[in-house]
């Protein structure tokens, strides 16, 4: 009889997921997420194309997607604080269409600047992806602060 062994996904050993899912926890004011793993707690950004086809958007995003727009960015700030040494603040202002932007900000240098559409529908095909694309705006940030660090030291 041989016994079946999990593998751990190393993608849950980075620094980015690891942020992502104490962003998470942060939130979670009820201990819903005591005890539950971390792919479980992150599922919620991961969606298929059609299942985000199937989201309508129409009405105000929810608090719960809003929520999940303002972890994924606070992750990206963190990281972004940890590399530079320079507190990194996320600003983000969301319509009641889902429309927005989001700017994180280094001193008084802007590191990050992103327009937001269809909120409703923030979501990855999977965790790597959600990885990637936040690795792509972090490595653009601590250029962008590495470029100009007397303003970010501001």
């Amino acid at each position: 009889m041989t016994t079946a062994t999990l593998e751990r996904n190393p993608l849950l050993d980075t620094d980015f997921i690891k942020e992502m899912v104490k962003q998470m926890r942060a939130i979670d004011s009820y201990g819903t997420y005591d005890g539950w793993p971390e792919e479980r707690i992150l599922a919620p950004f991961v969606k298929t194309k059609d299942e985000r086809r199937e989201i309508p958007v129409i009405g105000d995003p929810d608090d719960e997607i809003l929520a999940r727009v303002k972890a994924f960015y606070n992750a990206i700030a963190v990281l972004i604080e940890k590399e530079c040494g320079h507190m990194a603040v996320p600003m983000i202002n969301i319509t009641h269409e889902g429309f927005g932007r989001v700017a994180i900000t280094v001193g008084k240098l802007v590191a990050l600047d992103r327009t937001l559409r269809d909120v409703h529908r923030f979501s990855f095909e999977n965790l790597s992806k959600m990885k990637d694309e936040a690795d792509k705006h972090l490595s653009v940030a601590l250029e962008i602060v590495g470029k100009y660090p007397d303003v970010a030291g501001l």
